[in-house]
């Protein structure tokens, strides 16, 4: 079988094989909890956060805003040599809440202490649209001269009326002029969505491969809806549980698998689907089943149907 257009026999733009080309080797991610908060919590903008969210259900263990930046890298890297044995560069993954929320003189202490550590060689920064600015990524750009740089943002939905729907409190608009703007500086960026949110038909998310393949992405990462215990969301979905028609794990694959199809085959895919411990999950769980397996049905379905990322896409 001949290779797809990014340079393997994979049928997506695998993140892996990203990484092995870019780097020639396993790069790890560390997440960092730096104590950021959001501007739809702090006041800023909004209070109480996006419906959805709760930090806990995904932060790692070592993950504490309480100890110093390094401490975390260290305790980080430990974690992940009981597994990636082959790791020797990180990436140092600013993870929890909105990583660009301060000051530029705040995060240049930040980050100038994350990327001075032994063998971190650049920053995942994942933040919101509206929390940046050309003196900022100005700041970014310097960076990314000597290190890998990419800035993760929070899209989540094309849709204005679901953004409002769970209080984001930035429009798909702004998502669009800063990706536009951190590209234009010579930035990789990443984009985040998610699918299932109520009041999105499958119709409209699929139409969301066409919009996203217009922008300048270079990652990008999709996750499912998960109803999280100690959200809002949750306990709407207690009382209007009709409004949420959640994902089974077999409907999600024939999503996906038709989304892909769609998609722009530049676009690296770092993840199809989320994860939530257990004891956050209130909905779906679809038995606890691991992402790494979740992927593999996905492939297997591809295959399965002879499709792959971009065969359906057109400019």
């Amino acid at each position: 079988m001949a290779e797809f257009p990014w340079g393997h026999q994979r049928r997506f733009n695998s993140y892996a094989e990203y990484f092995r080309r870019e780097f020639g080797q396993r790069v790890q991610k560390v997440t960092i909890d730096a104590g950021f908060s959001c501007p739809n919590r702090d006041g800023s903008k909004s209070t109480g956060g996006c419906t959805y969210c709760n930090n806990e259900a995904f932060n790692p263990s070592y993950c504490q805003p309480d100890k110093e930046i390094t401490q975390q890298i260290q305790e980080g890297i430990e974690f992940h040599k009981v597994r990636y044995r082959r790791a020797s560069n990180y990436l140092a993954y600013f993870q929890a809440y909105s990583n660009t929320h301060a000051p530029l003189s705040h995060l240049r202490k930040l980050y100038d202490k994350a990327l001075s550590y032994p063998g971190v060689i650049g920053l995942v920064i994942g933040t919101r649209p509206d929390c940046v600015d050309r003196e900022k990524l100005e700041y970014f750009a310097r960076l990314s001269e000597k290190y890998y740089i990419i800035l993760e943002y929070g899209i989540e939905s094309c849709y204005n009326s679901t953004l409002k729907n769970i209080n984001r409190q930035h429009t798909f608009e702004e998502s669009v002029e800063a990706i536009q703007l951190t590209a234009s500086l010579g930035i990789k960026t990443g984009a985040h969505l998610i699918f299932g949110l109520p009041g999105e038909s499958r119709e409209q998310m699929l139409k969301e491969a066409e919009i996203l393949s217009a922008l300048p992405i270079n990652n990008i990462k999709f996750h499912q809806l998960q109803i999280i215990k100690d959200t809002r969301m949750a306990i709407d979905y207690q009382f209007h549980p009709e409004e949420y028609p959640l994902f089974t794990m077999e409907g999600y694959i024939h999503f996906i698998v038709q989304f892909v199809g769609k998609l722009n085959p530049v676009l690296v895919i770092e993840r199809f689907t989320g994860e939530a411990p257990p004891r956050f999950q209130v909905g779906p769980t679809w038995g606890n089943i691991r992402t790494d397996e979740v992927q593999r049905l996905i492939e297997a379905e591809l295959e399965k149907q002879d499709t792959w990322q971009g065969k359906f896409y057109s400019q």
